[in-house]
């Protein structure tokens, strides 16, 4: 039997523009989005909370996030194939580049890449330093996340993507970076269709030529 997608984000407007998507592709029953707050300690306890509950067939960390390096726009999609964190922590992604393909025929501009989870918001010369490291996205949650996916559902598909709402030369504190958060909430919402896909891929059993009746794919809310 096939489960839904588990989509976590951080903030509520990370999930209204997910749930403003195009989900009647869900594939498992109707997807689950969930807001963990911001930061790791309360992205790892909610997203262990949710994954001890069980009933998931795919994870997918999602939201805005912050570019490190030049190359990257407003509405960019960065997903990650590994995510780091500042204590040493390091959780590769396999799922990076099936996800990119099927971004990429939505007409979606993706890019690749280690993200480094933070426990702090990133500016100025620190991005420069986390670039030079390697990194080309910063958020606060995803290690936490895939830390707890790593103790409770170790064998779930998962995968991060963020989409970019601030760069090294545009930065959320200039009164120019509005119009880039308009794009990227617009953005947030235009992946739904391929994060439904995906999932579809990651989980779906050999074809069966035996039918059933089609559910609801509206997503739902975690409490």
């Amino acid at each position: 039997m096939t489960a839904p997608l588990l989509v976590v984000c951080a903030l509520v407007p990370e999930v209204w523009a997910l749930r403003g998507g195009d989900w009647s592709g869900a594939y498992g029953g109707p997807a689950v989005l969930a807001r963990t707050g911001m930061g790791r300690r309360r992205a790892r306890r909610s997203a262990g909370a949710l994954l001890a509950a069980g009933g998931y067939g795919a994870l997918v960390v999602a939201g805005f996030g912050a570019a490190v390096g030049p190359g990257t726009e407003p509405g960019d999609v960065i997903v990650a194939d590994a995510v780091r964190d500042s204590d040493g922590g390091f959780h590769p992604l396999e799922s990076a580049p099936a996800l990119v393909k099927v971004l990429e025929g939505y007409g979606l501009t993706v890019h690749t890449g280690l993200h480094h989870t933070a426990d702090h918001v990133v500016r100025g010369a620190e991005r420069h330093a986390l670039h030079a490291a390697g990194a080309l996205a910063v958020d606060m949650e995803a290690a936490a996340v895939l830390a707890a996916r790593a103790e409770l559902r170790p064998e779930l598909p998962a995968a991060v993507l963020r989409i970019v709402v601030d760069t090294p030369e545009r930065e959320l504190i200039r009164p120019r970076a509005l119009p880039a958060g308009v794009r990227a909430w617009r953005a947030l919402r235009s992946v739904v269709p391929a994060l439904t896909e995906w999932h579809r891929q990651a989980t779906a059993p050999a074809p069966s030529t035996e039918l059933h009746p089609q559910p609801s794919t509206l997503p739902q809310e975690a409490s």
